[in-house]
């Protein structure tokens, strides 16, 4: 049996969450088109009959502004440490800018088996993606360069055939029915920031943590009591929204993911809370809002 640890990296927005769902076939990592919706790196546990590998999903890897970025790198960066394999995903869509040769640059510092993995085929032209795979496989040794459309699903099985021929044979690390190394609560509380990004677009900035406040879990169904922690009264009254349609929505949204997760009914109740005297924004939110110990 094939065993391996295969990380995705690449810049923000690059389609390393939707890579991983297509993989797994399940909502392991959110997804959203703002950069840096992953916060932490997530495991997704693919299982078939000859294989077992665990893929990790990571922050997007970019020059960092402030205390989060510099959480987030370094979120990404421990995904490149005791690896067999990693995956550098770029936008083909896109030009190879800064950003990608950023992160091809700490990749060339570890010294690791590397797919080039380019994402979006679907939006450019076949002779586009001929001379592009051209120019790309003299910028570093990669052993392979795969063309694929995460969200279309397409490719997929040929980049896994091709993953597993460069990883070693083993035992199973997790049981086969695992598809992930997360708690339900985490994953719940995530689905909701998903939905809370996603309604609000640029209205609301990423300094918005879900912490589940509340997870009673009943024969038929869940009840779960979700508190948003945003930084300012006028991110609170966008979440809240005109007589409280905004967050109805949000909850709308994010019960119907959850129900699909948990296989149970859910009575999903969220409420926001303002943190105003904070003196640290990002210290806060490393310390409170991305340790997974608060969703245990």
């Amino acid at each position: 049996m094939k065993v391996g640890v295969v990380s995705i990296v690449g810049r923000p927005n690059a389609g390393k969450s939707t890579l991983l769902n297509s993989i797994i076939k399940e909502k392991v990592a959110i997804t959203s088109n703002k950069p840096q919706t992953t916060r932490n790196n997530i495991q997704g546990i693919y299982n078939d009959e000859d294989s077992q590998i665990i893929f990790v999903d990571t922050p997007g890897i970019h020059k960092p502004k402030n205390k989060l970025g510099k959480y987030l790198n370094r979120e990404s960066y421990s995904s490149l440490e005791g690896v067999d394999l990693v995956l550098f995903m770029i936008d083909s869509s896109a030009p190879f800018g800064k950003g990608d040769e950023f992160v091809l640059d700490k990749i060339k510092e570890e010294n690791i088996n590397t797919f080039l993995i380019l994402n979006k085929v679907d939006k450019i032209k076949k002779d586009e993606l001929f001379n592009m795979i051209l120019e790309y496989k003299d910028k570093y040794d990669f052993k392979e360069v795969i063309p694929i459309s995460a969200l279309k699903e397409k490719n997929i099985d040929e980049l896994l055939k091709t993953i597993k021929e460069y990883l070693d044979e083993g035992e199973r690390i997790y049981p086969e029915d695992y598809y992930t190394d997360k708690s339900i609560k985490f994953l719940v509380s995530e689905l909701i920031r998903e939905k809370v990004l996603r309604k609000t677009r640029e209205e609301v900035p990423h300094a918005v943590t879900v912490v589940i406040e509340n997870f009673e879990e009943k024969k038929e169904s869940i009840l779960i009591n979700a508190c948003i922690i945003v930084e300012r009264d006028g991110i609170k009254k966008i979440l809240v929204g005109h007589n409280g349609e905004m967050i109805k929505e949000i909850g709308i949204d994010a019960r119907k993911d959850i129900e699909e997760l948990v296989g149970k009914n859910v009575y999903l109740d969220l409420f926001v809370k303002t943190v105003n005297n904070w003196r640290d924004r990002d210290k806060y939110l490393v310390e409170y809002g991305f340790d997974e110990n608060n969703f245990e």
